[in-house]
């Protein structure tokens, strides 16, 4: 698991997110899936980062962890992106079961799941887009 803080980041559409998560996932290990989060304030600057590793066929979203780091950080919002080392950026039924949850459990905290982003390569999907949020 990795955090970092960045305040001076915003992510204030899709491009910019697609374009700073396509970074963190390029410097990665392409056979394994990673997840990342970022947790932002009202006006969309990135108050909190962090990363947690998976294995080839997935990664592990840790709910409660993700919920304490927006309580601690005072985060309005998350957006979401892990890569698919399969090479088909179309979001799994876990990857939009799991979202559903999280976005569910952040509204009772005011917390809002802005998005949630799967990448492959240089293809990706926006559940946000796809309707799935």
């Amino acid at each position: 698991m990795f955090y970092q803080r960045a305040e001076s980041l915003r992510l204030d559409g899709l491009e910019a997110a697609r374009r700073f998560f396509a970074g963190l996932l390029a410097e990665s290990d392409p056979m394994r899936e990673h997840l990342w989060i970022a947790h932002v304030d009202d006006a969309a600057r990135c108050v909190h980062l962090s990363r947690h590793d998976g294995a080839e066929t997935g990664a592990t979203v840790p709910l409660r962890q993700i919920l304490v780091d927006a309580a601690l950080h005072g985060s309005s919002g998350l957006l979401l992106a892990h890569n698919h080392p399969s090479g088909d950026a179309t979001p799994s039924a876990e990857d939009c079961a799991v979202t559903r949850r999280l976005s569910l459990v952040g509204e009772a905290m005011d917390l809002t799941v802005v998005d949630h982003l799967v990448i492959a390569g240089t293809d990706y999907r926006s559940m946000r887009a796809m309707g799935l949020l």
